[in-house]
This record gives C-alpha cells, sequence and structure tokens, in this order.
C-alpha cells in the first residue's frame, strides 16, 4: 500500500469484525485553474487554457485559444465533476466539450451561478463562480505521478504508475505490481538514474525519455519551491502528439510556510470553506465537518484521532473534529462550542475528551459551564477530564447544577455518548 496516499483506515470492533473509515486529513485546495498557473510558472507543460467569469468571457476564450475544440470543467472543490448534476437547472456534467464560440457561451450560461452536485459535494453542491476554457488534448495513455514528504524516511519520495486516472488506491491494493516508489535524496533531487528508471516504469518509449525527464524535473522544483507536501498528477498524460502533459493536479502545502508562500496561499477560497472552520480559525482552533452526528471537542490531534474511532467502534460516527489545543482559554471553550452546537446533525450528543496539561482541567471546566449557561445548551453533553487539576474540574461541573455527564475513561465516554444516541 501507498501509506503516505492512505485516506481510510481499518481497524477492529468489539465483536473482531474489520470496519474502515475515512481518516482525518486537512487539505488547503485550490482551483483546478490555480494549479495550472502554478505549474506554468515552474514550466511544467500543460494543456492551454483561459479562465471565464461568464458566458460573454468563455466565448472570448474559445476564439482567443483557436483550438477545434474546448474542454469546459466547472471551477468548484469537488470530485466526479464530469458525472456531477447542476442542481437548479438539471444541467449535467461539469465537464464538457465544446466545439464552437457558440455552444461554448451556451454550455456556461447553464454552469456559473449554479450548483453542482456530485458523489462528494454533499447534496447541497458547490456554487460554480468560475470555469476554465480549455485546449482539449488528444489522450493516448493516462499515467500516475506523485511527489510528496514519506514519514519513513523522512524526505521526498516520487510515487508513480502506468495506470493513471483511476483511484491510485484502487491500484495500490488491486494490482501493486504496477506501483513503484522512489525515495529522493532532498539535497541532490532525483539523479538520472531514478528519472530513467521512472520514465522506464511509465512504459515511455524511450525517444520519450528525455520529455519525461525534463518534466519530472520540473515537478520537482515546483515541490521543492513551493514547500509542497504532495504534488500528485493524475492524469499525467502521453498525448498523441507524444507530448506528456500534466492534465489534472492536486497540491498540499506545509501551513508553516504560509509565511513564504503568500501568494498561493492568498489563492485560497473561502467561499467554499465551511464557515464553521472559518470561525474556528479565527480563534486557533481546528476544525473539520465529518458525516456523524456525535460533536467532538478535543485538544491534540491524536486524542482526536483516537476519540473518533472508539466512537466508530461502538456504532456511531463524530459530526466533526475540533481540536481546541493545548493552551485555550474560556473564550475560546465557548466558541468552540458554539461551533459544534451550530452543526444541524449534532442533535444527539457531544463529548468532551480532553487531557490537561498546559490547559488545565479546571480552565476547562470553567469553561464548558459558561458556554453551556451562554448557549442554553440542550444537547446532552458527556465529559472525560484527566490532568492537571483534574478535581477542581470535576468539583465545578458538580456545583454548576447543570446535567452533565461525566466519565472517568475514554472509553466510558464513548459508549454513555452512544448510548445517548440511541436513546
Amino acid at each position: 500500500m501507498l501509506s503516505s496516499l492512505k485516506t481510510k483506515r481499518k481497524v477492529l470492533n468489539q465483536n473482531g469484525n474489520q470496519i474502515t473509515f475515512p481518516l482525518f486529513k486537512r487539505l488547503f485546495n485550490l482551483h483546478e485553474y490555480q494549479s495550472k498557473m502554478l505549474m506554468q510558472k515552474y514550466g511544467v507543460n500543460t494543456e492551454k487554457f483561459l479562465v471565464a467569469n461568464n458566458p460573454l468571457e468563455a466565448e472570448d476564450a474559445f476564439n482567443k485559444l483557436k483550438v477545434p475544440q474546448v474542454t469546459i470543467k466547472a471551477q468548484v472543490h469537488t470530485g466526479g465533476r464530469g458525472k456531477g448534476t447542476f442542481i437548479e437547472n438539471n444541467f449535467k456534467g461539469g465537464i464538457r466539450f465544446c466545439k464552437t464560440a457558440n455552444e461554448t457561451k451556451d454550455c456556461v450560461k447553464n454552469m456559473i451561478g449554479y450548483r453542482l452536485r456530485t458523489k462528494q459535494s454533499g447534496p447541497e453542491g458547490k456554487l460554480c463562480q468560475k470555469v476554465m476554457v480549455s485546449q482539449t488534448k488528444d489522450i493516448k495513455r493516462e499515467l500516475y505521478f506523485a511527489i510528496l514528504l514519506d514519514r519513513k524516511t523522512q524526505g521526498p519520495m516520487i510515487v508513480v504508475s502506468p495506470k493513471g486516472g483511476v483511484d491510485i488506491e484502487e491500484v495500490a491494493e488491486s494490482s501493486p505490481q504496477y506501483i513503484a516508489k522512489f525515495p529522493i535524496d532532498i539535497k541532490t533531487g532525483p539523479t538520472k538514474d531514478q528519472k530513467q528508471e521512472i520514465a522506464r516504469f511509465l512504459e515511455f518509449p524511450p525517444h520519450l525519455w528525455n520529455s519525461a525527464m525534463h518534466e519530472i524535473d520540473r515537478l520537482y522544483d515546483l515541490f521543492i519551491k513551493t514547500d509542497s507536501t504532495q504534488v500528485e498528477i493524475n492524469p499525467f498524460v502521453e498525448a498523441v502528439d507524444g507530448e506528456i502533459v500534466s492534465l489534472d493536479a492536486k497540491f498540499n502545502f506545509d501551513d508553516s510556510a504560509e509565511f513564504r508562500q503568500k501568494e498561493i496561499f492568498a489563492w485560497k477560497d473561502d467561499s467554499e470553506t465551511d464557515p464553521r472552520e472559518l470561525a474556528a480559525k479565527k480563534f486557533d482552533l481546528s476544525y473539520v465537518a465529518m458525516d456523524g452526528n456525535i460533536g467532538c471537542m478535543v485538544n491534540g490531534a491524536g486524542l482526536a484521532m483516537a476519540t473518533m474511532d472508539i466512537i466508530k467502534l461502538n456504532g456511531q460516527n463524530p459530526a466533526n473534529f475540533l481540536d481546541v489545543g493545548g493552551g485555550a482559554e474560556e473564550e475560546q471553550i465557548t466558541e468552540a462550542f458554539k461551533i459544534i452546537s451550530s452543526d444541524p446533525k449534532v442533535v444527539k450528543a457531544i463529548l468532551v475528551n480532553i487531557f490537561g496539561g498546559i490547559m488545565k482541567c479546571d480552565v476547562v471546566a470553567k469553561g464548558i459551564v459558561s458556554a453551556v449557561k451562554i448557549l442554553g445548551l440542550k444537547v446532552p453533553l458527556v465529559v472525560r477530564l484527566e490532568g492537571t487539576n483534574v478535581e477542581l474540574g470535576k468539583e465545578i461541573f458538580e456545583k454548576s447544577g447543570l446535567p452533565i455527564i461525566s466519565a472517568n475513561d475514554l472509553g466510558e465516554a464513548a459508549k454513555k455518548a452512544c448510548e445517548v444516541v440511541r436513546k
């Protein structure tokens, strides 16, 4: 398996049966046209494209590109666009092909201003505000190419497959012989021998090796100079005309390098970010919405993962990942509860799991009591506290007179929260 690319975790439930559920993964997403702009900046070969904000701009883009056919792609943060449907007008497909300027204009009329629903967007869909109008490449083969930071080797790793254009996790699981990994020395970058081996594994004919090696160099240069943690090209294409083209890309960036990558981080589209995540960021909290019905407040990513695991093992699902960090004050605790309780899915239970180190349990308890009173919280609240000043924290709960359900350990807390949900 590609351990650094895993998006799912397999665990055993209480009956010894294997269950699978998503890993927490917080991503800074670029729109496709932004990814293409970034690749072009570093000399990576992409198809020609223009961006349109309305149908007339799309018509003009077709005329400027001067190609026999263009590809229109809705610029929204969701996968499966090609098979999606625009909710308000039932227009099929967030990716369309057009052969005339007028056809392009009419197509975009049905995209911009409408919400695209896909298998990955959720039922509410994603509002399309821009489209990318690009040259349509005649594809001979679709490949997979990625550079990522690998924990095991503690450096860059190039991962490639001649089976591109599909879910790479499925390839890795069903046909691992089609996956190759190349650890890279960060001081030297990929060597000539490594690049030739990559070209050979990707089944490029020898006369395209130099082109392939050039694209590898350009993508690696982008990876290093943009403080990326992952550059994923899928598909990485051999076109009919012999060009090697990066057709679609996903980038992850090191959040701590934002001060060096101000231009890239300025591209973040907050209009497609969950408002609760934006609210959390203002108070130095980390929030990601999930699909379950038990709200979770924790301190520390590791504790969050353990909390979500044990909720799942008890037969329920977490509604969110909310990490208050190691030094939250009362105000942050209150804001955290505001964010969790604003989720319409959280109507059955909230589980608080705090290990007090730098953040003392009595401070957490005061924040929880204050939040419950201010918000008039009606959702059943299960709390597990452990660590510094834990007895003071429990005393604060007892004196509050609030119906807070206490637990002595995480297992007991998860069990109680899940029991409340089932009532």
